[in-house]
């Protein structure tokens, strides 16, 4: 944050009118709202002008028109009060949850679409609580507006016809009404700060959630329940006494309100008595005089609770408008050029490549060609940058220095989706949705015929476990693929990219994190998927790459050798020792 100041995006001015900008598609309901804010305004005075006929008419002059003029009159001013009343509330709510729908898909389209190195920057949690907790306070808040506009409407009527009714005991009654101005505007700052905090919190406890039940194996394994649980009541009674602090701010400011209104009627009920008792007033005017002073320090303290409101709302808007409007954070540009004709060739020329919060260089002048139809290996030791280089290729991330090119075009003049829906990849981190098998085999497109995700899975060596499960191909694989053991989660995804047909292939490590017999069968799968393909393997285990044209060895960043696995033995210390390790632990 700037010194001094807030950004411009998060300035008070900046956020009330994006949030308006929410509400403009539905200016006719909020128009419809508004006439119905001004009738309730108008049957609230009017409720209270009907005591002064009611006392003086019926009770004290005992006349039998007004006996049935007054009832009337108030139950028909009840009814249109009770009406308008149902018609803003109703327009006004449903008005919010569609500014809630709205809010809500704008920002997971925001960050859905924002660079990999935003999301490993934040807190899956953190992002989570954006979208759903902080939207929900946005929502509240032109309700909040309306009821405050609706509130200083009523305000002004009440005030109206208490200077109508006697102008000097109306002076009384407002002389205290600058003090309720001053808890109004203290403490409505007091609970954006703390309105703000809260959020923050929540957005901490979301991300501690997130964590712990994501991580619940590891906790088990290590029997540290009762240490995740001290770190959860810890973040928990935090936000506990944030919110103590809320409702302390809220009831102050509630209460003082109150004495203010109290001090008025105190000084209305000493003078305007008098007045009564001295003749100078009628019991009816007088006591209509008090129920529209009763009235009017009500719409006060639901004036003061709405503002509550929208500082809460603003503080959520703060951190909704920081993803969406921050000058920062901007989603993934990709090119203009289609990717349409067969891959032919991948250059990549003096590429130096650094992650944006960090100063040290992960890859440092690499050089690497790959023609098409060739197999291309990347050995190393683990951190020398192998899976970085990769993620460069389909733009997870963009080179610091140096050029990508694809067929004689830099990556970044495609569009990102012809980009990656052209290059296949397979790692050793398996990821399925909480979907049937079909969906996500057929994730590239959800209208593969079911033939075509079966020929897949067969030729993924997939399809006849799938066949064993409880519905077959419209089992759900449960989170993550939870249900599923490692290498059959691995040949659903080898399926996935089967269908997806890519033209160049990335395999990452891809049997890793496997048994012996599940690393057979997916070695098996992953050879069909090759098949016919350009295809750059990273590999943990030199055996399953000493067939590869050529084989690219890296250390620290840099490439030191390349070529093929006899030459290699001849001239690369670094292979000579990485294969000696492998086939000498083998043996």
């Amino acid at each position: 944050m700037p010194k001094g100041g807030k950004y411009s995006y998060l300035k008070n001015k900046h956020l009330i009118k994006r949030c308006l900008s929410y509400f403009g598609p539905y200016k006719f309901k909020i128009f419809i709202a508004f006439v119905s804010m001004a009738i309730v305004a108008a049957a609230t005075a009017a409720t209270a002008y009907l005591i002064q006929p009611a006392m003086d008419d019926i009770f004290i002059n005992k006349d039998r028109e007004a006996l049935k003029l007054v009832p009337i009159a108030f139950v028909l001013v009840m009814l249109i009060k009770g009406v308008f009343r149902f018609l803003q509330t109703y327009l006004m709510n449903s008005t919010g949850l569609l500014v809630l729908e709205r809010l809500r898909n704008d920002l997971f389209n925001k960050i859905i679409c924002l660079p990999m190195n935003f999301f490993e920057e934040s807190q899956v949690g953190m992002l989570m609580s954006r979208i759903l907790n902080d939207v929900i306070e946005i929502r509240a808040s032109l309700p909040s507006f309306i009821m405050m506009i609706r509130e200083a409407c009523t305000i002004i009527c009440l005030i109206g016809l208490v200077f109508y009714r006697d102008p000097y005991l109306a002076a009384f009654a407002v002389l205290v009404l600058p003090l309720a101005i001053f808890p109004f505007f203290y403490f409505g700052r007091k609970l954006r700060k703390l309105g703000r905090k809260n959020q923050s919190k929540i957005s901490d406890i979301n991300a501690l959630l997130q964590e712990s039940f994501s991580g619940v194996k590891v906790i088990k394994a290590f029997a540290n329940e009762k240490r995740e649980t001290g770190k959860f009541k810890e973040e928990n009674g935090r936000l506990v006494r944030i919110a103590i602090k809320e409702v302390l701010n809220s009831e102050l400011s509630s209460r003082i309100m109150e004495i203010v209104g109290a001090i008025g009627i105190g000084l209305v009920l000493w003078y305007g008595g008098s007045q009564v008792i001295e003749g100078h007033s009628t019991p009816g005017t007088f006591f209509s005089f008090i129920a529209a002073l009763v009235m009017l320090y009500e719409p006060i303290k639901k004036m003061n609770t709405s503002n509550h409101t929208i500082q809460r709302a603003l503080a959520g808007a703060e951190r909704v408008f920081e993803i969406l409007d921050s000058p920062k954070i901007n989603v993934e540009q990709g090119g203009s050029v289609e990717w349409e004709q067969d891959f032919k060739k991948l250059e990549i020329k003096d590429l130096t490549f650094s992650y944006p919060s960090s100063e040290k260089t992960v890859l440092d002048n690499i050089n690497l060609d790959v023609e098409a139809g060739q197999k291309i290996a990347i050995v190393g030791p683990s951190g020398s940058g192998k899976t970085t280089l990769v993620n460069l290729i389909p733009r997870f991330y963009d080179a610091t220095e140096g050029s990508i090119a694809i067929n004689g075009r830099a990556v970044s003049e495609y569009t990102l989706k012809s980009l990656r829906l052209n290059i296949g990849m397979v790692s050793q981190e398996t990821f399925l949705f909480n979907a049937s098998v079909r969906d996500n085999i057929a994730y590239v497109s959800q209208d593969a015929s079911i033939e075509d995700v079966q020929q897949s899975a067969k030729n993924a060596y997939a399809h006849e476990f799938v066949e064993k499960l409880s519905e077959g191909y419209e089992t759900m694989v449960g989170e993550r693929g939870v249900r599923l053991s490692g290498g059959q989660k691995q040949r659903l995804t080898i399926a996935r990219a089967l269908l997806k047909n890519p033209p160049l292939l990335i395999l990452d490590e891809a049997t890793s994190a496997l048994d012996t017999e599940a690393e057979r069968i997916v070695q098996m799968a992953l050879e069909n998927l090759m098949k016919d393909r350009t295809s750059i393997v990273i590999a943990h285990r030199l055996s399953t790459v000493l067939s590869a044209d050529v084989i690219v060895v890296m250390e620290k960043g840099k490439i030191v050798s390349k070529g093929s696995h006899k030459k290699l033995l001849e001239k690369c210390p670094l292979y000579i020792k990485l294969y000696n390790m492998q086939f000498q632990d083998n043996a």
